[in-house]
């Protein structure tokens, strides 16, 4: 990796709808966040733009875009995000995986069978999630770095979010957009497609699920092997983000989402590896050679921006290349929020 970044990862502004738009295009079916209509878009990229600028205090209803734009093109070429908070509206349902023991002394059999129950026990935290790099840029660890930037964003503003944060990964749905666990339980229930369903999580305030969601305990060996074999298996392109996850100290603890069957994971806020390492460091400009690899960020939610770059730590001060300071808006001796990959 240069000294200079490749890439920054800043705030999203209401002029990336049509960036977004594009993202949206290539990313398919069941990714929920970005299956909106260009009006909602619209509205979502104009509220996270007033939350950047807003003095929060307290954690609410703020949505936070993140954009991985490539430097030299000036393209957005991937987004992530960061809720403050879930649950409080819209709702925020999800399958916990319960597994009961049945027996009789009278038959001498005795065995366990998991049931679904419907839940909403993560209403209060906060969520990141709406991780998506085009797939010609998710080589060189660009990925990597816009998962960890929500980090950083959390560490430049903890006070925004939430103590515990939980992430919601893209269940097994195919190219055609046909997910077998919602072919198998929620079109019984619900009488429309995966597609229309996945609009409607993404557009309204989701009473559609409380009114229709079945309100008592499920049977999963009552569900056919196709929808029993997806249950908590992420989309074969979201192995990567939950093996970073993973890495961060995210735990999934039994809770599916309620249409395709993808793992929720969570993790404390202050104890997610990357806002954990972090540390506060004073920059300043030189030639970085050996450095190790890093990411700077703002320590400000306000014009955010983070750089996968590398520098050199000495004591408390980073000294990093020109184009870093370039990169994300800084000046020699400002502070920022620097992780170090101390594994390299």
């Amino acid at each position: 990796m240069s000294a200079d970044p490749t890439y920054v990862i800043r705030a999203a502004r209401a002029s990336d709808i049509k960036a977004f738009i594009g993202l949206r295009d290539i990313a398919g079916a069941g990714f929920t966040s970005l299956m909106v209509d260009e009006a909602t878009l619209a509205k979502r990229l104009e509220a996270t733009e007033a939350a950047y600028r807003a003095d929060v205090r307290a954690p609410g209803s703020e949505r936070y875009l993140l954009m991985l734009e490539h430097i030299e093109s000036g393209a957005v070429v991937g987004t992530a995000a960061v809720k403050a908070t879930v649950g409080a509206r819209p709702p925020f349902f999800n399958f916990r995986v319960l597994t009961i023991a049945q027996a009789s002394s009278a038959a001498e059999r005795r065995f366990d069978m998991d049931v679904l129950i419907l839940v909403n026990e993560f209403t209060g935290c906060s969520e990141v999630g709406s991780l998506f790099v085009q797939p010609e840029h998710r080589a060189g660890g660009a990925g990597r770095a816009l998962a960890q930037s929500r980090y950083m964003l959390i560490g430049a503003g903890p006070d925004r979010f939430n103590l515990e944060v939980v992430s919601e990964l893209r269940g097994v749905v195919d190219g055609a957009g046909r997910s077998p666990f919602w072919d198998h339980l929620g079109r019984h229930f619900f009488k429309m497609s995966f597609e229309e369903a996945d609009r409607l999580s993404a557009t309204t305030d989701n009473q559609f699920i409380l009114d229709l969601m079945p309100k008592y305990p499920i049977y999963v060996d009552l569900l056919a092997e196709e929808a029993r074999a997806v249950i908590g298996k992420c989309h074969p392109q979201g192995e990567g983000a939950k093996r970073l996850l993973e890495w961060e100290g995210f735990r999934h603890d039994y809770v599916v989402d309620i249409f395709d069957g993808g793992p929720l994971m969570s993790a404390g806020r202050d104890m997610i590896r990357t806002r954990r390492e972090a540390r506060r460091l004073m920059l300043k400009a030189g030639t970085v050679a050996g450095g190790v690899r890093a990411l700077v960020a703002t320590d400000s939610v306000t014009g955010f921006a983070c750089a996968p770059t590398r520098i050199v730590v000495d004591g408390d001060v980073a000294v990093v290349s020109s184009g870093t300071l370039r990169a994300i808006g800084l000046e020699p001796g400002e502070t920022a929020i620097v992780w170090c990959d101390n594994a390299q």
